[in-house]
């Protein structure tokens, strides 16, 4: 087999996602750095200041309009360069979030269904939204945050020291206490209690999720106080691990706070310059330097703790976010084969779930034979592997044995876009993309004009329901556009007609129509049966019965197969499932039509 992608690549690193923009990410330095270190500049102003005019004497005006004027034009170069730094960093974060969505867009849009099957909603719907969001620190504040936070006091530091190295020393206490306090935020025990904040919050967005999802279920048979109570559940956990995450760090952080505020900084400093002048080692004028650069050493670092938290919760992000672009996709072949017709082949496909339990296969050994211009229609009781079926044809699966044969070629030596321009498909759970009518149906065929789009949807049976909508085929799903369980379908319906590929899956794909309406959409797919193979998951006994074979699925494997006819007078399993749902339509549960060869009930 020639094909790629087989195994998981390496979760990319921090420095490889960011790679692309090394770039801006230097132009935010130096714009900060210049910045930082003009900001200093009022600073020695003053301290200059403070030294001329404590001097004996008159002070020299000319000196002292020099002064001034370099401090505020340090003050503006500040000013000016910190903005831009802060605008650059802000503009780059948003180029790296949008990058990111379209990379793990792209990266779920590969990985196998069964994989993402292991995440729930509401955690994919916290990667992509909030972890992504969570970056902004990272990427917006952190690159001028720790060139303030290195360059300020290693520039501070070279100055005070030519003044006097032993109050340097003294100046520098508080810091190196805070900074001492940083490993004590890095223990295994600190860093579990962040994960399992991290796990908690998804379970809190998971519970959300699903409540709204199945609300109308919920509702329907008064199963509120459980599904309230596993919200309550998800945030009675989030609040104890909360409380045990704040608990730990409470003490370091106050810790820090103390040490970087300004009352203990101005203490160390008056304590030790204090010390310096009576002993004569420091002129009292010398004093004002440090009294006004030691906090210039602190409020950097002070800033940096303050946004610790936000780093951390951006370097978890970035690890979960790593974690899913690491995911496997389907292999891609390395020199794809272009399928010769449109025959469809399973030769012995097995196929079973990953993480399901040892030897635990849904198909055995399946093969079967869809001949152009055929319609053959599985049919079984529930969990007997007709949805897997069906997924192989688009390629939503790989089989673990055997092959599915497209053109007399493996799928996987087929181009993942040649295979979506010869196969679509349709199935019981529909979604719809938050664009217009028109877009959702046009999704397979975006070149195609609105008279094509058109025509599909009458044939779907959709369009006067289209049209009753605020703007007609441009109003937007999810905004101006609301439609039903089979509204959507027909919709879906509608995209695949107009696609027209010569392979056609449908998984119950009238499941939510009214029967005159399934009626026009079976007599719109039977136009073009003719040139088209079609696989389709059926439990209407008139889709069984239009279709040219019938196979029957039972724990994975083909029981029976043939014409509904044929089926019907072995008196087999095929019967059997015939006649559960024949009693059920007398019950007036469903509707149905006769089989050829027989009359109706």
């Amino acid at each position: 087999m020639t094909s790629t992608g087989t195994t998981a690549p390496p979760p990319p690193g921090v420095a490889r996602l960011l790679r692309p923009y090394a770039g801006g990410f230097a132009l935010v330095v130096v714009l900060q750095i210049t910045g930082a270190v003009a900001g200093l500049a009022p600073l020695l102003a003053v301290v200059e200041l403070g030294r001329t005019l404590l001097a004996p004497g008159p002070a020299d005006g000319g000196h002292v309009r020099d002064v001034v004027i370099a401090g505020a034009a340090g003050l503006l170069v500040r000013l000016l360069f910190t903005a831009a730094s802060s605008g650059v960093g802000h503009l780059l974060d948003t180029r790296v979030q949008l990058s990111l969505r379209r990379q793990l867009a792209a990266r779920l849009g590969r990985v196998p269904i069964g994989r993402l099957a292991r995440r729930r909603t509401g955690e994919l719907a916290k990667l992509v939204g909030e972890d992504v969001s969570a970056v902004h620190p990272l990427i917006a504040h952190t690159p001028g945050e720790l060139v303030s936070a290195f360059v300020v006091p290693l520039v501070s530091l070279g100055y005070l020291l030519t003044v006097d190295w032993r109050l340097t020393l003294i100046t520098l206490i508080p810091v190196l206490l805070a900074v001492g306090l940083v490993p004590l935020m890095m223990t295994p025990a600190r860093l579990r209690e962040q994960k399992e904040f991290d796990a908690a919050m998804g379970r809190i967005s998971t519970s959300v999720v699903e409540f709204v999802q199945g609300i109308a279920v919920v509702k329907a048979f008064g199963g509120s106080e459980r599904a309230h109570g596993r919200f309550r559940t998800a945030v009675g956990d989030f609040t104890r691990s909360f409380y045990r995450m704040v608990r730990g760090l409470s003490g370091v952080a106050a810790g820090m706070q103390v040490a970087l505020s300004p009352p203990f900084v101005l203490l160390a400093v008056l304590v030790g310059g204090t010390y310096r002048i009576t002993g004569g080692g420091l002129p009292p004028a010398d004093l004002l330097p440090f009294i006004l650069l030691g906090l210039g050493l602190t409020a950097p670092v002070a800033a940096l703790g303050h946004g610790f938290d936000d780093l951390q919760a951006a370097r978890r992000a970035v690890g979960r976010i790593r974690d899913v672009l690491a995911e496997p996709s389907l292999p891609e072949p390395v020199r794809p084969v272009a399928p010769e017709g449109h025959r469809v082949e399973l030769r012995d496909v097995r196929f079973g779930y990953e993480g399901a339990a040892a030897g635990r296969e849904v198909l055995r050994g399946i093969d079967l034979v869809l001949e152009p211009g055929t319609t053959t229609a599985v049919v079984g009781p529930s969990g007997s592997g007709k949805s897997t079926l069906v997924q192989l044809l688009p390629r939503f699966y790989d089989p673990t044995h055997g092959c599915v044969l497209l053109g007399g070629v493996d799928l996987r030596e087929v181009g993942s876009q040649e295979l979506y321009r010869r196969v679509s498909f349709v199935f019981q759970d529909v979604r719809l993309l938050r664009a217009s009518v028109a877009d959702n149906i046009a999704l397979a065929v975006p070149h195609a004009d609105r008279d094509a789009v058109v025509r599909a949807a009458r044939r779907a049976s959709i369009h006067d329901r289209i049209l009753e909508l605020p703007r007609g085929y441009d109003s937007v799903i999810g905004e101006d556009a609301r439609l039903s369980g089979g509204e959507a379908q027909r919709v879906s319906i509608a995209r695949a007609l107009l696609a027209d590929t010569p392979v056609l899956a449908l998984d119950e794909a009238t499941a939510f129509a009214d029967p005159h309406t399934e009626q026009a959409v079976r007599e719109a797919l039977a136009q073009t049966r003719q040139k088209r193979t079609t696989l389709v998951i059926a439990h209407r006994l008139e889709t069984i019965a239009d279709a040219d074979t019938v196979v029957m699925l039972r724990d994975g494997e083909i029981v029976e197969r043939g014409t509904a006819a044929e089926l019907l007078a072995r008196g087999g399993a095929f019967a059997e499932f015939w006649k559960i749902h024949a009693g059920a339509v007398e019950a007036g549960a469903v509707e149905a039509g006769p089989v050829e060869g027989e009359e109706a009930r």
